[in-house]
């Protein structure tokens, strides 16, 4: 879990510096409407805890199956399976496509229980600094609320947003007094490791 510790009345402005020399190179530009539009499939992640429901089939069916270290899951019967990369459909489509060896026709079911792979931080002058499960379509805003809102000294039209997709990085300029003023097409969706520092 990332953290600072408050100090002074103000959370260590030395982590925002770091966070930045880290990010050295990376492209700085203001959220808009095609950050917002978009998001993908929950994509299972190590550590996610699933349910694998064989339809009539109890002994092929299972609660709490954790996607181990290296992405797989244990399934009796058809061994190792990866799960990492995956949407809970494609899981079960590649379950339903090895059953079909043994079983006339399977219908399974994957459930996401716990999806612990999936995080977000937020780091600064908001009332709870940390790490947040990302558990649904979530937007900038809404991670605020679950921060419990801003410290008397945050700085709302400086936020930034770290985010990596692949190889690239990206610094997201995000100024919450547009958002809140009705420019809603800038309030966009978290993705899993972002990261929010609010100055």
């Amino acid at each position: 879990m990332l953290w600072v510790e408050k100090k002074d009345g103000k959370h260590g402005i030395l982590t925002v510096l770091i966070f930045c020399i880290l990010w050295v190179g990376s492209t700085l530009y203001a959220a808009g409407p095609a950050d917002s539009d978009k998001i993908d499939d929950y994509i299972i992640g190590v550590g996610d805890i699933l349910n694998i429901n064989t339809w009539k089939e109890e002994d092929l069916s299972f609660k709490e199956v954790h996607v181990r270290n290296d992405g797989k899951i244990t399934f009796p019967l058809l061994d190792d399976l990866p799960a990492e990369g995956k949407t809970t459909v494609e899981l079960k489509k590649n379950i339903e496509k090895k059953l079909a060896e043994f079983v006339e026709a399977p219908s399974v079911t994957v459930t996401l229980m716990n999806p612990v792979s999936q995080r977000y931080y937020i780091l600064g002058e908001v009332q709870e600094v940390g790490e947040y499960p990302l558990i649904k379509k979530l937007t900038v805003v809404q991670a605020f609320a679950l921060a419990k809102g801003f410290t008397e000294w945050a700085s709302k039209d400086k936020i930034i947003l770290y985010r990596r997709t692949g190889q690239k990085e990206m610094m997201i300029k995000i100024d919450y007094d547009d958002i809140v003023k009705g420019q809603l097409n800038k309030d966009i969706l978290l993705r899993a490791d972002d990261i929010i520092i609010v100055p």
